[in-house]
């Protein structure tokens, strides 16, 4: 079946706007845990270029949790938005779109807690900012130029959180099972599934080539205005 601009899209149709030619053009991509966010990203980074567009996660930004044990660690509601510093991600994305670069964090989740390395992070012409909790957050929606929201099944959402918590997060399926049900399944649908309102894209069946195309061309077109390279 043929993805339908008109149908799922709506009013960002006509996006995107290009009123402003000074700073990157920031892409929030939100969805649940396993919706299939990071694929999605990765395959606009693929094909659009990765010169031109940089991923800035927001689980880098898991709060510093040093001063605790490590089973303290493990009882932290790691889906609510209290657990990420999002003041940080914040000022962060602010420098990004006012041209400069930043040391944005790296998160170790074999460990839960900061990684004391950083990744530098220039402002390239595209932004994308993925994560569950992206447009829960009014301050990060307000430095957004586009939103979207990637709307899975929850059995597929918790299969493929299965296989990446175990495969690269060294987790076990009783500390995985365990977490969805107390935090990961009532967190989203207290915080992740109402933030749905606010996008101007939802993506439906989680990876959706035709969606996943119209996203490139409007970046495509974004930044042929910009007389970027692409």
């Amino acid at each position: 079946m043929a993805f339908d601009l008109a149908t799922h899209f709506g009013r960002a149709a006509a996006w995107p706007h290009g009123e402003d030619d000074e700073h990157p053009l920031i892409i929030g991509i939100a969805g649940g845990s396993g919706s299939g966010k990071s694929t999605i990203v990765q395959s606009v980074v693929d094909i659009v270029g990765a010169d031109v567009v940089v991923q800035f996660p927001h689980d880098a930004y898991y709060r510093i949790q040093d001063h605790l044990t490590y089973e303290e660690r493990l009882q932290i509601n790691y889906d609510h938005p209290d657990s990420l510093e999002n003041e940080l991600m914040v000022e962060h994305l602010a420098a990004l779109r006012a041209g400069q670069s930043v040391d944005r964090p790296v998160y170790d989740f074999s460990s839960h807690t900061r990684a004391a390395e950083t990744v530098r992070v220039e402002p390239e012409a595209v932004i994308i900012v993925d994560g569950i909790l992206v447009l829960a957050e009014p301050a990060l929606r307000d430095l957004m130029d586009l939103r979207v929201y990637i709307d899975t099944d929850a059995d597929l959402r918790l299969l493929r959180r299965l296989q990446r918590d175990i495969v690269e997060r060294g987790r076990t399926v009783d500390s995985v099972l365990s977490q969805y049900e107390a935090t990961v399944r009532p967190m989203h649908l207290q915080f992740v599934e109402p933030s749905k309102r606010y996008a101007d894209i939802i993506v439906p069946e989680g990876y959706n080539p035709g969606a996943i195309g119209t996203v490139t061309s409007m970046i495509r077109h974004f930044l042929a205005e910009r007389n970027a390279p692409v």
